[in-house]
């Protein structure tokens, strides 16, 4: 760059003489780069020629980049950043697969053992060893104590420097499958400061951290070039969180950025069909689900639940609201994972069906104005969502007018995620999400937390003690056969008992400039993997 500069200071100077009267006409004669004696290249101060840099608007903003902090830093740094790398991967079919840890097997009922990957670095050129790894995982038990009782965390054990033994409290099949919750990616102990303060991760993937910008949210990540699988195909990332759909689709299209997902999908086509931009559509292990308010009598009972679900038009909906970026849910989880219970299809269609399971319940027309009601009293339900993932506000919209086609009366309340809660407080009937399914790969980790009377995501305030049961039991098979069986039943029962409505299995648009080639999706990640081999032209 110093030699750039320099040319550009002589080609200034050549102007300046040549404004001031020089004469010479030679228009061959080209200027020199006096300290390599090569011909000089005309170029901007602000370029870099031969760097590849990737601009990436994300879904969210960007509020940590500490992978073990137990809020959206460990999805944000591992899969989107790429700066961290958990202990397990895990393939297209949800199977666990080694990544940092290249074994594992369980010892005794609470004790797993793992062998470490040698000849991994972290970003400061440190080897990673066991004893690494048993720090970073005893940080993220501290920092995230959910974290630690998802996995119920005892303490970490080096048995030499490539291997540790994790002991649990109690016996937990789930070990593995939590280390690929990015959370638990492993970070070097001079991420933090002598004091104990964070200050950025240093991990050992594919790119480092260059800076972040608190105030903008935006984080700069550089090439590692001593990565242990190899090195990434660009040489950095900028990357930033939009939350307006709209505005995401308005940057890429502006040239503002080379890759994004989700921006309206009455946009998709219109996108795709630009010179230089393409969408591509894939599946992802999210559901669009809506929880009712079992605390509120109207949604307890269960003849109501099924009234709205056969009033969903599920087909439409994932045709003319989500333009096929998605599918119309069965049971709770999505096709290709394994351990799915595959009889459990979409709830019908039918109006008619709809309106018999109110009448049954004592909700009918009383007065003809088109709405039923009880003694007197019109069904009118508070129905809330988020407006950052694109698919939700207009499938509000469209559920909210299968209801009024039934006979239900509908407030919509659609804000930011984050005051929906304060808005919501106890006050709601129904709530649609975009939930994950897959930040520990297996069925128990969903089906627990949703649907056990104390489940930490158990919104719904659902309770059955067949359930809270078979979900202790489920949580001791170890076999895995006998396992999946087991939770398939359960997924079963609350398919039918309905404290969630599944409506679709959730679609991804990744949306990219032409220039950049070579990106495979990983059907695993909770939106979007950056997948390091991309090339930029």
């Amino acid at each position: 760059m110093k030699k750039i500069y320099g040319l550009l200071l002589v080609l200034l100077m050549a102007g300046f003489l040549l404004g001031a009267g020089c004469t010479s006409t030679d228009t061959t004669q080209k200027p020199v780069d006096t300290a390599s004696e090569k011909p000089a290249v005309t170029i901007t101060p602000t370029e870099a020629p031969s760097e590849k840099v990737l601009r990436v608007g994300d879904l969210w903003a960007v509020s940590s980049i500490n992978p073990g902090d137990g809020h959206d830093g460990g999805t944000f740094v591992t899969e989107k950043a790429i700066v961290t790398e958990t202990l397990i991967g895990a393939n297209d079919k949800f199977e666990l697969t080694p990544n940092l840890a290249l074994s594992w097997y369980q010892v005794d009922d609470t004790t797993w053992e793992f062998k470490i990957r040698p000849g991994v670095h972290f970003h400061n050129g440190k080897e990673m060893k066991a004893a690494d790894v048993k720090a970073s995982l005893d940080r993220t038990a501290n920092l995230s104590p959910s974290t630690a009782t998802l996995m119920s965390y005892d303490r970490c054990e080096v048995v030499d420097d490539y291997t540790i033994r994790i002991h649990t409290k109690e016996l937990n099949p789930l070990v593995p499958g939590i280390l690929h919750y990015p959370d638990t990616a492993i970070v070097s102990g001079d991420s933090y400061a002598a004091d104990g303060t964070f200050t950025h991760p240093i991990g050992t993937g594919p790119m480092k951290v260059e800076s972040f910008d608190e105030q903008t949210g935006t984080l700069t990540v550089v090439k590692n070039t001593d990565w242990w699988k190899g090195q990434a195909n660009f040489d950095k990332m900028i990357i930033r969180g939009y939350e307006s759909p709209a505005t995401r689709a308005m940057m890429i299209e502006n040239g503002d950025l080379e890759f994004t997902c989700d921006p309206p999908y009455s946009e998709v086509d219109r996108l795709d069909a630009i010179d230089g931009i393409r969408v591509e559509k894939y599946n992802t292990p999210r559901l669009y689900k809506i929880d009712c308010n079992l605390n509120n009598p109207v949604m307890a009972d269960k003849n109501v639940r099924k009234a709205i679900s056969h009033a969903i038009d599920r087909t439409g909906i994932a045709k003319n609201v989500l333009y096929g970026v998605g599918s119309p849910a069965g049971g709770v989880f999505i096709p290709s994972m394994k351990w799915k219970n595959t009889t459990l299809q979409p709830y019908e269609y039918n109006v008619s069906l709809a309106k018999q399971y109110l009448a049954e319940s004592g909700w009918t027309d009383t007065n003809n104005d088109g709405y039923v009601d009880k003694k007197g009293e019109p069904l009118t339900l508070k129905f809330f969502t988020y407006t950052e993932r694109p698919g939700l506000p207009p499938m509000q919209e469209a559920i909210s007018a299968n209801l009024e086609n039934i006979g239900i009366k509908v407030e919509q309340v659609a804000m930011e995620n984050a005051v929906l809660s304060k808005a919501m407080g106890d006050d709601w009937d129904l709530y649609l999400s975009a939930t994950n399914l897959a930040m520990v790969p297996d069925p128990e980790y969903v089906l627990k937390g949703w649907y056990s009377t104390n489940g930490v995501s158990n919104k719904a305030k659902y309770s059955n003690p067949v359930v809270d049961r078979m979900i202790i039991d489920g949580h001791r098979i170890v076999n895995e056969t006998e396992r999946y069986d087991h939770f398939r039943k359960i997924e079963a029962i609350v398919y039918d008992d309905l404290p969630t409505i599944n409506v679709a299995y959730y679609g991804v648009a990744i949306v990219m400039k032409d220039n950049v080639t070579g990106y495979t999706f990983d059907p695993t990640a909770h939106d979007y993997r950056i997948d390091p081999g991309m090339s930029i032209s």
